[in-house]
């Protein structure tokens, strides 16, 4: 290419973007500085005219129409309680206690730009909850976008998560212990038992980092999540920070609760499946029963512990996000881990005040087997066992 004869020249080959001049060998010094200023000049005005279009772009009506219908239109206001309980999983008057709980944090300084409402924010996050759709499908349905969805779950999910330890604790006094243990013995013929556990997965989007650990038995990645309920079937304990690949025995030997429960001296147990180690505070069924009485407490036992496989169905088709069906959490694990929690205390409040049960599904079988896992459990002590089958045996003669 010659040299250019005029700026306008220049200002027409410089204005396309990856067109580059090149200026023939004889090209003096003055002429490429001067060359330099007008692809500079250009540059700039192309960058001037560019910020002028964006600012004298107008904005869009839609964003004006979603948030005076937000404004004007509020769920609350408009639906009524079985529609509310349907969308949102819980009713009004809780949704209206949790949003006088976690209001002051979701409230944002101003109102620039169409900040979103607390009622907005927790309404949405509460439809993730019970759908765990797309973040453009919950948006959607609340005049909101995907980037507006995702930071209001975010939001929601770390002022709720504050909010656990009020909702989700284990009895400590014996004053607290006596009623359950007086309804699973009125319903098992079990003595001291205070509450039913197991584990069940949470599939979430396999992780970049470590993504083996998570692979569940099932070939999926998951949070393997350990669950304590009552007679109600009200949520005692919930760990929920294991790989899908750990084995639920070593979820409970590392947990609290299972180092309390060690040191309970007998005066309160819980019951567990087959993928539990029997221990004195912990009761398995017997593997190959003998005779009637051992039979008996196996069939009471299978009743008694029931109550945590119905709770986990409920919760995970209370609130979809945590279901396979929906497609796992598409979170990283650490906040897959802290919707599971936020979620079983919305289980808590709902099934304390009485709201509707969804319908359960199918849930599948989450007894571990001891099979093919990353962290093995290591063989208890011989005299730790025998304990256990002792505190069974008199049991089982005692009461079967």
């Amino acid at each position: 290419m010659g040299c250019l004869q005029s700026p306008n020249q220049c200002t027409a080959v410089c204005t396309y973007p990856g067109m580059v001049y090149i200026p023939p060998r004889n090209t003096s010094v003055q002429t490429m500085a001067a060359i330099q200023r007008i692809v500079a000049l250009c540059a700039r005005q192309r960058n001037e005219q560019r910020r002028r279009e964006r600012q004298g772009r107008p904005r869009s009506r839609l964003v004006e129409i979603n948030a005076a219908l937000r404004d004007n239109l509020a769920p609350l206001d408009v639906y009524t309680d079985a529609a509310i309980e349907e969308w949102y999983r819980l009713p009004r008057q809780a949704i209206l206690q949790l949003l006088e709980v976690v209001g002051g944090d979701l409230r944002r300084p101003t109102r620039r730009s169409y900040a979103l409402s607390p009622q907005t924010q927790l309404l949405a996050a509460l439809r993730f909850y019970a759908t765990g759709s797309f973040l453009q499908v919950v948006g959607d349905g609340h005049g909101l976008c995907k980037v507006s969805v995702c930071r209001s779950v975010e939001a929601v999910t770390a002022a709720l998560l504050r909010q656990v330890p009020a909702h989700i604790r284990f009895p400590d006094t014996r004053e607290e212990r006596e009623p359950i243990q007086q309804q699973f013995f009125g319903r098992s013929n079990i003595p001291q038992v205070v509450g039913a556990v197991d584990g069940t997965l949470v599939p979430i989007i396999t992780p970049h980092e470590d993504s083996h650990l998570y692979i569940s038995r099932k070939g999926y990645a998951a949070i393997n999540t350990q669950v304590i309920c009552d007679h109600q079937g009200v949520f005692l304990d919930v760990v929920a920070r294991w790989p899908g690949s750990t084995h639920d025995a070593y979820v409970f030997q590392d947990s609290a609760i299972g180092r309390e429960a060690a040191m309970s001296r007998g005066e309160w147990r819980l019951i567990g499946d087959s993928g539990y180690p029997l221990r004195p505070y912990l009761f398995t069924p017997v593997a190959n029963p003998q005779d009637a009485r051992e039979a008996a407490y196996n069939e009471a036992h299978r009743l008694a512990r029931g109550v945590v496989e119905r709770s986990i169905g409920r919760w995970k088709m209370r609130f979809r996000c945590l279901h396979k069906s929906a497609g796992g959490l598409l979170f990283t694990p650490a906040k897959a881990c802290a919707v599971i929690c936020v979620t079983a205390m919305l289980h808590n409040i709902a099934v304390r005040a009485r709201a509707a049960c969804v319908p359960e599904g199918e849930e599948e079988e989450e007894e571990g087997d001891g099979g093919d896992v990353h962290q093995q459990v290591e063989d208890q002590r011989a005299q730790d066992r025998q304990a256990g089958v002792e505190a069974r045996r008199r049991v089982i003669a005692d009461f079967f």
